[in-house]
C-alpha cells in the first residue's frame, strides 16, 4: 500500500457519524496491496459504504481510495496504549 493509513483514518474521521476508523493493506492480484477500513458508527448513524467512498473518492488520488472496501464493525483493536492491532484486522479481512 502506497499511503499512510493513518492520512486515510483522519479523513475517515471527519465523517459525520464515523466514531473510529482503521485502514489497512489488504492483498489484491494487480495492485499486490489496496487499502480496506474498518469503520466504527455511532448508535444511529446512517452512514453507507456509498456515503463513505464518495468522501474518501472526494479527497484522495485514485490509488489512494478504498478499493479493499469497507467493513462495519463493532470496535476497533487496540493494545492498552491505544494503538490499532493491524493484524487483528487483516484476520477479520478473512
Amino acid at each position: 500500500m502506497q499511503v499512510s493509513p493513518t492520512e486515510l483514518e483522519n479523513l475517515l474521521l471527519e465523517i459525520d457519524g464515523v466514531t473510529d476508523a482503521a485502514v489497512v493493506g489488504v492483498p489484491d492480484a494487480l495492485a499486490g496491496e489496496v487499502p480496506k477500513a474498518f469503520v466504527v458508527l455511532k448508535p444511529g448513524a446512517e452512514v453507507t459504504e456509498e456515503i463513505i467512498h464518495r468522501f474518501i473518492n472526494g479527497k484522495v488520488t485514485h490509488y489512494k481510495k478504498l478499493v479493499g472496501g469497507i467493513k462495519f464493525v463493532d470496535a476497533i483493536p487496540r493494545n492498552p496504549s491505544g494503538k490499532i492491532l493491524r493484524n487483528e484486522l487483516r484476520v477479520l479481512n478473512c
